[in-house]
C-alpha cells in the first residue's frame, strides 16, 4: 500500500506543501479512494444524475479532471456525440489521465484532455459541469468568480455538480468533524504521523468552506435550485439547476 508520505513531492519533510504534480499521479486513485469516504460512490451517483441532463450533443466540463477516473465513466455512460473536456493544471495528471483511457480505444474518442487553469478557460456553452472534489483547492480570493463564471457557462437548465470537503457550522461541529475524519483515517491504516504530516502539507493549499460559505457562493452566482444529494460528516456534494 503506497505511503501517504510518499503521495506528493516532499510531503516527508513535514512542512512541505502538498502538491499534484511530481509522481503523485501515478498513486493518485489508491491514495484518494482511502482519503475520501464513498469515493467512488460519490462517482456512481454523478454519472447517475448525469442523465438528467445530458443530451445527445451535449458538451459538459470535469473541473480538475485529475487521472480521469469520472470522465471515463461518463463518457461510457452516454452517447459518442456528447463531448467530455476535462481540465487539470498539472501535466502529469493530464499525461497520467490519457494513459488511462488509452485501453478504452475509440469508445474514449469524445473525451478532451487540456493542461489548463479552470479559472482561466475559455469555456462553450454546457449541459452539465462536474468539480469533484476540487473547488476546494481554489484560492478563496478567486473562488466566487469561478463560480460566477460556471453559472454564465451553463444553459437555462443545465447542472453544476459541487462535491467538497465542508467545515462545520461551528467550532464545537469542526472538533465533531475533525474527530471523526482522524478515525476514518486511522481505521484506512494511516499511522498518526501520516496523518499529522498530511494535515501540515494541506496548510493554504486545502481551504474547505462550511456547507453555508458554498451555497452563498452558488447563490451569489445566480443559483437558485440548489439541493444537497450528498452527506457524510465532513464531505457533501450539491446539485445545482442554472
Amino acid at each position: 500500500m503506497q505511503n501517504i508520505l510518499e503521495v506528493g513531492e516532499g510531503i516527508a519533510a513535514g512542512n512541505a506543501s502538498w502538491t499534484f504534480g511530481a509522481d503523485t499521479p501515478k498513486h493518485f486513485t489508491e491514495h484518494v479512494k482511502r482519503s475520501v469516504p464513498f469515493y467512488e460512490t460519490g462517482h456512481d451517483l454523478v454519472v447517475q444524475l448525469s442523465d438528467f441532463f445530458v443530451k445527445a450533443e451535449s458538451v459538459c466540463y470535469e473541473l480538475g479532471v485529475s487521472t480521469g477516473a469520472l470522465i471515463r465513466k461518463l463518457a461510457l455512460r452516454h452517447p459518442k456525440t456528447v463531448r467530455w473536456i476535462g481540465i487539470d493544471i498539472e501535466p502529469n495528471m493530464i499525461k497520467q489521465a490519457k494513459q488511462e483511457l488509452r485501453p478504452l480505444g475509440t469508445r474514449a474518442r469524445n473525451v478532451e484532455l487540456h493542461v489548463g487553469d479552470i479559472n482561466l478557460f475559455e469555456y462553450e456553452p454546457a449541459d452539465l459541469i462536474v468539480a469533484y472534489y476540487t473547488i476546494q483547492f481554489v484560492p478563496p480570493r478567486l473562488r466566487q468568480d469561478l463560480i460566477n463564471t460556471i453559472y454564465r457557462t451553463l444553459n437555462w437548465g443545465g447542472a453544476f455538480l459541487l462535491f467538497e470537503k465542508v467545515r462545520g457550522p461551528d467550532a464545537r461541529f469542526q472538533d465533531i468533524s475533525t474527530s471523526l475524519y482522524t478515525d476514518y483515517k486511522l481505521q484506512q491504516q494511516y499511522t498518526p504521523e501520516e496523518i499529522i504530516a498530511k494535515s501540515r502539507s494541506l496548510k493554504g493549499v486545502l481551504e474547505p468552506f462550511s456547507t453555508q460559505g458554498n451555497l452563498d457562493l452558488l447563490q451569489r452566482a445566480g443559483f437558485v435550485d440548489i439541493m444537497t444529494i450528498f452527506k457524510y460528516v465532513c464531505f457533501e456534494g450539491f446539485l445545482c439547476i442554472k
